[in-house]
Formats: structure tokens, C-alpha cells, sequence
């Protein structure tokens, strides 16, 4: 159970942070800083619950690490309510922030960071535009995360490259899709949208686990043979560190 509620928490904060950035501070900040603001949620859950769930926080990398051989099916079910939960939970919180102004604020008609494309597409790229972008993006983001947490990999570095390859992920996205890579990221704000959002949801959920798909496929050919470990022990401290700090 403290793994599935690892993972809620940190999805929680991940879309708190990253689409909170976007909505309350998106005009001062721009697309930088939004891209910033998701990269660092994901850097500080990842040592933060890293130990505890593996910091998934995104249907697409669990199912690629399922895929890998790095995630047991048995947990699949649980981590992704998890995470949606989580996503749920952090715009639902977020929309009440967002409407403590004089103004209002309708999701509906401000968008609320929900993902899109077409008309909906901060740049106006179409259907096809985002769906390649959503999967190559999502390749990006669970080869690295398989790619960190390698048997051969830097003990206790894993969360940096991560956290930074997403804010890579969102410097290119956001003008494309508004950036999902993360199905549970989508439906959150998705849910409080409505109309548009939920009938183009399903590319946002979808695309994602193509790209997490390919890239499990691609990294067993590059890892060959190599033994696998899970995210979870990858992201634990070693015992001789444990030791230390303990006394």
C-alpha cells in the first residue's frame, strides 16, 4: 500500500507543479520556465519516493518498465490508479486555486494545461504532428529512465538525467501538444475541461505507451543479455550509505 500511495503523492505533485506552473504563472514564466517547473517535480519525487515505488508517476513508464522486465504485472493495476488518482486529486485543487480571483477562471474556455492538438494545439499542429510527437517524446523519457537505472548505471544519480530529459521533453512539446508523455497527466486537467479535452484524450493516452513500448523494445536490444534490476532498488541508497546514515 506505501507504494501505491508514493506513487499518488508524487503524481499529485508532478501535475500540481507542472500545470500549476502553466496555469497560475504561465504568462510570467513562459514555456520555459512551465518546462522547468515539470522537469524539477519529476527531479525531487524522484529522490523523494524513489525508494519507496521506483517514482513512476506515469502510466507510460510503468508499462514501459513492465514491458522491460523491470515492473511486475501483480502491481500494474495499482500503480496506474495511483497515478490517475493523484493527477485527479492535484487539478482538482489546482482549479479551486485558480478560481480564488476576482476574474473566475473557466477551464473550459482557458484550456487549464489540458493537452491537445488542432485548434487546441498552442502552436496549431495537427493530429498527426501531435501523435509523432507524443511518442518519440515518450521514447526519450523511458529510455532514459530505463538508461538510469541500469545495473551499470551511477548509484543515486538516476533522478537527474530523468528530471532533466523531461524538461527536454517539454521545451519541444509544449508547442506542439501542450506536453503529455504521461496519460495520467492528461486526464486530470482533461476531466475539469471537459467538451474538447476528453474527445481528444484518448491520443494522450495512447501515443504514450507507443513510445513507451518502442523504447522497452529498443533498450532489450541495446542491454542484450545484461541482468535487470527494478527502478525502486536502482533509485535505494546502498547499504553502506543506509549505514551511515543511520548513525
Amino acid at each position: 500500500m506505501k507504494k501505491y500511495v508514493a506513487e499518488l503523492i508524487g503524481t499529485f505533485v508532478l501535475v500540481f507543479g507542472g500545470c500549476g506552473a502553466a496555469v497560475l504563472a504561465g504568462s510570467h514564466i513562459n514555456y520555459a520556465g512551465v518546462a522547468f517547473a515539470f522537469g524539477f517535480s519529476l527531479l525531487v519525487m524522484a529522490y523523494t519516493i524513489g525508494p519507496i515505488s521506483g517514482c513512476h508517476i506515469n502510466p507510460a513508464v510503468t508499462f514501459g518498465l513492465l514491458l522491460s522486465g523491470k515492473f511486475e504485472a501483480k502491481d500494474v493495476p495499482g500503480y496506474v490508479v495511483a497515478q490517475i488518482a493523484g493527477a485527479i486529486i492535484a487539478a482538482g485543487v489546482l482549479l479551486i486555486i485558480a478560481g480564488g480571483t476576482s476574474a473566475g477562471y473557466d477551464p473550459s474556455t482557458a484550456g487549464f494545461a489540458a493537452n491537445g492538438y488542432g485548434a487546441h494545439s498552442p502552436g496549431g499542429y495537427n493530429l498527426t504532428a501531435a501523435f509523432v510527437a507524443e511518442v518519440v517524446l515518450t521514447f526519450f523519457l523511458v529510455f532514459t529512465v530505463l538508461g538510469a537505472t541500469d545495473i551499470k548505471a551511477p548509484v543515486g544519480f538516476a533522478g537527474i538525467p530523468i528530471g532533466i530529459v523531461l524538461v527536454l521533453i517539454h521545451l519541444v512539446g509544449i508547442p506542439v501538444t501542450n506536453t503529455s508523455v504521461n496519460p495520467a497527466r492528461s486526464i486530470g486537467p482533461a476531466l475539469f475541461v471537459g467538451g474538447w479535452a476528453l474527445s481528444q484524450l484518448w491520443l494522450f493516452i495512447l501515443a504514450p505507451l507507443i513510445g513507451a513500448a518502442v523504447a522497452s523494445v529498443l533498450y532489450k536490444m541495446v542491454v542484450a543479455s545484461e541482468p535487470l534490476i527494478a527502478v525502486r532498488i536502482a533509485e535505494t541508497a546502498l547499504l553502506s550509505e543506509q549505514a551511515e546514515r543511520a548513525r
